[in-house]
């Protein structure tokens, strides 16, 4: 286990890793963190049916959030970074009981993941820190969110206040579209998620992610990327965690990003250090790039999915020494970060039924090779007894690839995505069409 009190002026030496996690994201960190200088096995829990597709990775069967059972495994495979990847471990505090263990840990504590968890107490944040954000509404009843929709009269932006796996928001079109959103919300649609709803003024623009990687007072930009969440070409349909992704975006060049930095970025880790956060992990900025400048939709505690999955072929070697040196709070002893100059693409393919009642059990066909310009990344897949490769979850894996340009990387992602079938596969045709020709 690593001695977080030393503090040498070196970082200390860093060969085993364990990322927890199940999804398309994690199983893209372990891929990346295995080819990183120096690491040599990278260890995933619970993982999913293609974590040991990767050379180097191993799986586990370990919930997320059984902290007794990580420390152990953490201390009998001698783990020098633990990286948690999705929110609801976060949210409940196991990088608090890994650190209290000794470990470093990439992922901010419970409280610091009230930025993802609690959409109203990130926006209070914003509100203290003078983040620009949209306008906003804290709601505990139905009652009281229709006096505000009548009283406004036009449609708003309806979001559950706690955790709802990306799929806790509609952006309404119509005020009856509004209504309709806060009534099912409180009949109970997302469950304690919805009990608490933050209504928000409608933003106009592009959107793009911002991903800040924090040693508690420090922090490094990762390339800009941008998520579909609709459903549905021509981004229609209902909202999910996420169809595609591409990096990076190209909405914003060096001097808007140094804009963010100075406007979101800085000022959010001053508020959190203000209130006693010592935040070490990802800040996930998810903004509206409107005629009035930036503007955050909400803050994420984690790497994006399937952001996640676009950026990481682009990630230099030093990845990984970044995030320990994040996790140790010294980010300053790292090596700097390197980014391949090259253009990702990421397309999902979701199981039928999916957000609402995704379809599983599907035997999956798999007759893709990956290279270096080629990745598979699985999430919610599994083996059966018989051994077969079947369907677990609404998305089930993610076709990435890398280029000299989008076209060509959207191209071969379509084509490595035709080598793969199952049963009712979803994916949209048409993810990238921001910056496609074709």
């Amino acid at each position: 286990m690593t001695n977080l009190e030393s503090h040498t002026q070196s970082l200390p030496a860093l060969h085993r890793v364990l990322v927890v996690g199940n999804g398309g994201r994690e199983n893209a960190l372990a891929w990346a963190l295995k080819r990183c200088k120096g690491i040599e096995t990278v260890w995933v829990t619970p993982g999913n049916g293609g974590t040991e597709d990767h050379h180097g990775c191993i799986r586990l069967k370990i919930e997320e959030t059984h902290l007794e059972a990580l420390i152990e495994t953490c201390s009998l495979h001698r783990i020098e970074l633990v990286v948690i990847g999705p929110e609801a471990p976060l949210a409940a505090g196991i990088a608090d009981g890994l650190r209290k263990a000794g470990l470093a840990v990439f992922g901010p504590g419970k409280k610091g993941a009230q930025l993802e968890a609690s959409k109203a107490w990130s926006k209070n944040l914003m509100e203290e820190a003078n983040i620009p954000t949209a306008k906003h509404w804290t709601v505990t009843s139905e009652a009281e969110a229709l006096s505000i929709l009548e009283n406004l009269q036009k449609p708003l932006v309806v979001k559950a206040n706690g955790l709802a796996a990306g799929k806790g928001v509609t952006v309404a079109q119509t005020v009856d579209e509004t209504k309709h959103a806060i009534k099912q919300a409180f009949q109970g649609k997302f469950g304690t998620a919805g009990e608490q709803l933050v209504l928000e003024e409608v933003l106009e623009g592009p959107e793009v992610s911002i991903f800040a990687l924090c040693d508690g007072k420090d922090f490094v930009l990762l390339p800009t990327a941008q998520d579909h969440k609709r459903l549905r070409e021509g981004d229609q349909g209902p909202n999910t965690g996420g169809m595609g992704a591409y990096a990076p975006a190209p909405h914003l060049n060096n001097k808007d990003l140094e804009e963010v930095k100075a406007l979101i970025i800085k000022p959010t880790l001053k508020a959190l250090n203000a209130i006693g956060i010592d935040y070490r992990g990802v800040i996930y900025a998810g903004l509206m790039l409107t005629k009035s400048g930036p503007q955050v939709i909400e803050f994420n505690c984690r790497f994006g999915d399937p952001e996640c999955q676009a950026l990481m072929p682009l990630m230099g070697p030093e990845l990984a020494e970044v995030l320990h040196a994040c996790a140790l709070g010294c980010l300053g002893k790292a090596g700097k970060l390197s980014f391949l100059e090259n253009y990702s693409a990421c397309v999902v393919a979701a199981a039928s039924g999916y957000p609402d009642n995704p379809r599983k059990g599907d035997q999956i066909e798999v007759n893709i090779k990956s290279n270096e310009s080629l990745q598979l990344f699985q999430a919610g897949t599994k083996c059966n007894t018989k051994g077969q490769l079947i369907t677990s979850g609404g998305r089930v894996l993610a076709v990435v690839a890398k280029a000299e340009n989008f076209e060509d990387a959207f191209n071969q992602a379509y084509e490595g995505l035709k080598k793969v079938n199952f049963e009712g596969m979803t994916f949209r045709r048409d993810i990238g069409h921001q910056v496609r020709k074709s």
